[in-house]
């Protein structure tokens, strides 16, 4: 499957604010967008006039990048969202926040959502007791997310776990660090969705 493999800073400056998708170097003095706060390129510095559908552009821009996900399958998701009842931009995020990677990362067992994808894809995560390596998997209410019990050997998965003992869980998780798991109790609210994006900007771009 395609995916971006260009410099991630690049994407948080294009956007002007941080993503997180370095893990811990966007916490430290290091984050390029600290460091460079402009869009990347020759013109980045320049002050332009964005229209309204420039926008709205930018807002579906900045969940998909944050979610790490490409326009084909971003779509897809938008067309689900509008087929479910409820507020459409609400429904999108609360799909996008049910990925299996982005589960995984925020239950701390990763240190960035890309970093969480490449646990997937590597069998280091379960579902229900069962190996599941697709990074886009959409988990369920009641689900049981684990780690494989031969992964737990790996350094970086025992790095991971003991920093994971100093993050909140978002209170729709419920984590059991000592069983290696946790349980998705509910579908998140909006105000638990913690990225900086205007979802209404996004359904009113497709809605054109």
């Amino acid at each position: 499957m395609a995916r971006y493999t260009g410099a991630v800073c690049r994407l948080c400056r294009r956007e002007g604010v941080k993503l997180y998708l370095k893990g811990e170097r966007c916490y430290s003095d290091k984050c390029a967008i600290d460091r460079r706060p402009y869009a990347p390129g020759q013109h980045g510095q320049t002050r332009k006039k964005v229209s309204e559908y420039g926008l709205q552009l930018r807002e579906k821009q900045k969940a998909r990048r944050v979610y790490g996900v490409l326009e084909s399958q971003f779509r897809s998701y938008y067309q689900e969202a509008a087929r479910r009842k409820g507020i459409t931009g609400e429904t999108l995020l609360q799909i996008l926040e049910s990925r299996l990677d982005n589960v995984v990362y925020r239950l701390g067992f990763a240190a960035s959502r890309p970093e969480a994808r490449q646990i997937v894809r590597h069998g280091h995560i379960t579902v229900n007791g069962k190996r599941v390596d697709i990074p886009s998997y959409l988990t369920r209410v009641g689900d049981v997310i684990g780690i494989n019990e031969k992964s737990l050997e790996s350094p970086r998965i025992k790095e991971l776990l003991e920093s994971a003992e100093t993050k909140t869980t978002p209170a729709w998780l419920e984590r059991d660090l000592n069983a290696k798991n946790a349980r998705i109790a509910r579908v998140p609210s909006r105000e638990e969705i913690d990225i900086p994006v205007a979802e209404q900007m996004i359904v009113e771009l497709y809605s054109r």
